[in-house]
């Protein structure tokens, strides 16, 4: 790496961050520069925001008059209630499986909204569209066309984040915890249309609680992860896209991974009209529950994987240089890491307590990066986006102590440490 490219300009400042470090003293930690704890903006973000942010307002707008014209202010408040339920137990599922790499809270929240008022908005005009144009009957439409326009719409939160903030997608479990919660919100919102409908009544039965009752513990308790579950499939080709080094599976992993999730969502809501409703429970039992089993044993797989993924690359980092070897289980081990912002906070309250938290999310960051590199399948942007990590890895190391002395000045990172080019 050339030093106008990276880290050869810089010696200098990584002499002072090294100083910095062995001057801290033993006591209260001192306080971090308040614009140290400001995150650098990521490339693309701003094109990003702009761009969904239009089309959640006009998605918001439109679901909005869809609601407030299906159902009566009783059954909408009905419906709301009973499709917030699941909800919680779902996202936390998985959150669980992003601890390692938490994802940017924000950016999960967009991708919630977008299931609920985007991708929900774009499927009803694509099918409103086919009804009228076409003609096609409503269980033709569920069993057809809804599941390629919904996991379409849902799928493209996905590949807008690929193409304009592909940092944020490192492998196969980031993909699934986008489209898990693309899929929650649509989840969301889809349920508030049945259940509200459920209980208003007229074309959908007798209406009342007991209906929407009913309605419930079929899509709340039964089936909550069926929407999540469609959609990660999209989100495991995605993200196998992300990290192989076959250009044909670049490209045929994120197609095969949307077919697989059309096909599985229209196998579902077919199960609904086959023999009037007969084959839902044979679907459920011997299908739907089945592959909902194998795909919490990948996810898990996936999870556990991506631990020792990090234990590998950040040893590596750091028999390199790019950071102290005793801190590596500090900043691996899930428990580790929440006893050090324990010590943090502790010591310096709440902004040390922060300045913990962004070293690790920095240093982990560095860990998924340099992984790709050592398999050979790093962006072409790896070295400026490395670069800039370990810069602000040192940047952030003076007002960083973990327990037991693991982050003594004895084992801090090297002024002397070669440039960042992936380790080459």
């Amino acid at each position: 790496m050339s030093g106008a490219d990276g880290f050869g300009g810089t010696q200098a400042r990584a002499g002072t961050g090294r100083h910095a470090l062995a001057a801290t003293p033993s006591g209260p930690l001192p306080p971090a520069p308040a614009e140290l704890l400001r995150r650098p903006r990521r490339q693309g973000s701003l094109r990003f925001t702009v761009l969904v942010a239009a089309l959640l307002f006009a998605g918001a707008v439109a679901m909005a008059v869809v609601l407030l014209a299906s159902n009566a202010p009783q059954a909408l408040v009905v419906g709301v209630v009973l499709a917030s339920l699941p909800v919680g137990p779902v996202v936390a599922a998985y959150l669980w499986l992003d601890r390692y790499e938490p994802e940017p809270i924000p950016l999960l929240v967009t991708a919630f909204a977008w299931g609920a008022v985007v991708a929900t908005a774009a499927a009803l005009v694509l099918q409103v569209l086919d009804q009228t144009i076409f003609g096609t009957s409503a269980s033709l439409t569920a069993a057809t066309v809804a599941p390629v326009t919904e996991e379409l719409a849902k799928g493209l939160f996905i590949v807008l984040l690929l193409w304009l903030r592909r940092s944020d997608i490192d492998g196969v479990l980031d993909g699934i915890v986008y489209a898990g919660m693309v899929g929650v919100g649509f989840a969301f919102t889809e349920n508030i249309l049945y259940l509200g409908g459920a209980y208003a009544g007229g074309d959908h039965g007798p209406g009342g609680l007991g209906a929407a009752t009913d309605l419930f513990v079929v899509r709340g308790i039964f089936s909550p992860f069926a929407h999540p579950l469609f959609t990660s499939l999209t989100g495991i080709g995605i993200g196998v896209a992300v990290v192989t080094r076959s250009r044909f599976w670049r490209v045929a992993a994120p197609l095969l991974g949307y077919a697989g999730a059309v096909l599985a969502h229209a196998s579902w809501n077919a199960s609904s009209f086959i023999g009037g409703g007969s084959m839902f429970v044979v679907t459920y039992v011997v299908a739907m529950v089945p592959a909902f089993l194998l795909f919490v044993g990948f996810a898990v797989w996936a999870r556990t994987s991506e631990g020792r993924m990090l234990t590998r690359s950040l040893t590596d980092c750091a028999d390199r240089g790019f950071l102290a070897q005793a801190e590596v289980p500090w900043l691996v081990r899930l428990r580790a890491r929440r006893a050090c912002r324990r010590v943090a906070r502790e010591l310096g309250g709440r902004r040390a307590e922060r300045v913990m938290r962004e070293y690790q999310q920095q240093a982990v960051e560095l860990g998924f990066l340099h992984d790709r590199y050592l398999r050979g399948t790093a962006p072409e942007d790896f070295v400026r986006r490395g670069s800039a990590m370990v810069l602000r890895l040192q940047a952030l190391r003076p007002y960083v102590r973990f327990p037991r002395h693991a982050g003594s000045a004895s084992g801090s990172p090297r002024s002397d440490a070669p440039e960042w080019e992936g380790g080459r």
